[in-house]
This record gives structure tokens, C-alpha cells and sequence, in this order.
């Protein structure tokens, strides 16, 4: 955030030293709304830890795009049910542990950069893989790099242990979270649902 304060700056102050009114004026406005978005892209709502061990709450802001059962390869190699939620560039890019326990799996594989909503994205693109041993079930979410998100930021370390709704790191820009549950978990939203990060509930373990 730093550097695109920098960058608007240096530009705005350019544009005005350099560049002939009116169209000197049009650069800082521009400046200034490129400021805009970078600061609405990285805010952080206020801290407020919810806990309730039978729920499972949404890891990120945006909308369910997906509610399936599938085949999951990579660590339970069994069917699961998989909730999917997608995050525009106009959503808050944080995420958090969906759950509380201990982290007993992550990986960080290097991918393509497809449209997050493409179904092969949650295994093909640049990606993390969690997989959280809580009270009532172990339970994997992916942070999944989309066409323009080129960095993804995790804080999950194996071993160790996570509060739910602790944040569990940072996707920049259009992207989206998978997240797996055992079959006979009530999932509690539906498709083209609008869902709060650590606020909104998305499954219920019976």
C-alpha cells in the first residue's frame, strides 16, 4: 500500500510539473482513484473473533460459486463436499481459518493463472493446500491464485496450532477459497450467496 502511495504521488506531482493543463489534472485524478482502489483492495475489517466449534465459517468475502460433491486427490483421496467462494477485485483479499485446530498438512504448488471460477482452477493453478484437524473433523481449504492474483500469502505452518476465524492469509487480486468437508457435513448457504470472511456460517458439522 506504501508503494502506491508512492506511485500516486510521484505521478500526481510529475504530471503537474510536466505535463500541460488540463491533461495534467486528468493524471492526478487518476492517480488518485488507482490510490483509491488499492486502499479499498487491502483494507481489514475490524477484528472481532467468532468461535462456535460445530460451524465452519466462510475463509473469505465474496460469493459461493460452488457446492458439490467431489473427489478430492490430494490429501483424503476420497469424495468430499466442496464449497467454493469467489473473490472479485472489488472484495476484501484476507482470509481466514474456516476452523480451529492444528494444522496437519500444507503444501504451496506452483500453477497456471486461469479464471478462478474455471473448475480446474481449484487444481491447476498456483495454489495452497491447508488441512486443519479440529474438534469434530479434519477439514482442507485451498487459497487459489485467479487470472490476475500472482501472489498468494499464507501464515499456516504444519504442527502448529490456529484459532477459527484466525486470519490465515492474503490473495491479491480476483481469486477464490475451496474449502472440503466430510460428506455428511450440512452446508448451510447456497449458490450465488454473498459471504463475509470469519462472519458468515457455510457448513454445520452434525
Amino acid at each position: 500500500m506504501l508503494s502506491a502511495l508512492a506511485l500516486s504521488v510521484a505521478v500526481g506531482a510529475l504530471a503537474l510539473m510536466f505535463v500541460p493543463s488540463p491533461l495534467s489534472w486528468a493524471v492526478v485524478v487518476l492517480a488518485v482513484l488507482f490510490l483509491s482502489f488499492i486502499v479499498r483492495f487491502f483494507r481489514l475489517p475490524a477484528d472481532k473473533r467468532i468461535v462456535d466449534d460445530d460451524a465452519v465459517y466462510s475463509p473469505a468475502y465474496g460469493k459461493v460459486v460452488v457446492i458439490e460433491r467431489t473427489y478430492e486427490e490430494e490429501y483424503f483421496k476420497c469424495d468430499m463436499m466442496q464449497v467454493s467462494v469467489f473473490m472479485s477485485v472489488w472484495n476484501i483479499h484476507a482470509n481466514w481459518f474456516p476452523v480451529g485446530g492444528i494444522v496437519r498438512y500444507f503444501r504451496h504448488h506452483h500453477g497456471k493463472y486461469m479464471v478462478a471460477w474455471h473448475p480446474k482452477s481449484s487444481t491447476d493453478n498456483e495454489r495452497t493446500t491447508t488441512v486443519v484437524e479440529s474438534k469434530h473433523a479434519v477439514v482442507m481449504f485451498r487459497q487459489v491464485a485467479g487470472i490476475l492474483a500472482k501472489r498468494i500469502v499464507s501464515y499456516a505452518e504444519e504442527g502448529r496450532s490456529y484459532r477459527q476465524n484466525e486470519r490465515c492469509g492474503f490473495i491479491k487480486f480476483g481469486s477464490r477459497v475451496d474449502v472440503f468437508l466430510p460428506l455428511d457435513t450440512e452446508i448451510t448457504v447456497r449458490i450465488g450467496d454473498k459471504v463475509k470472511g470469519a462472519r458468515s456460517v457455510i457448513a454445520r458439522f452434525n
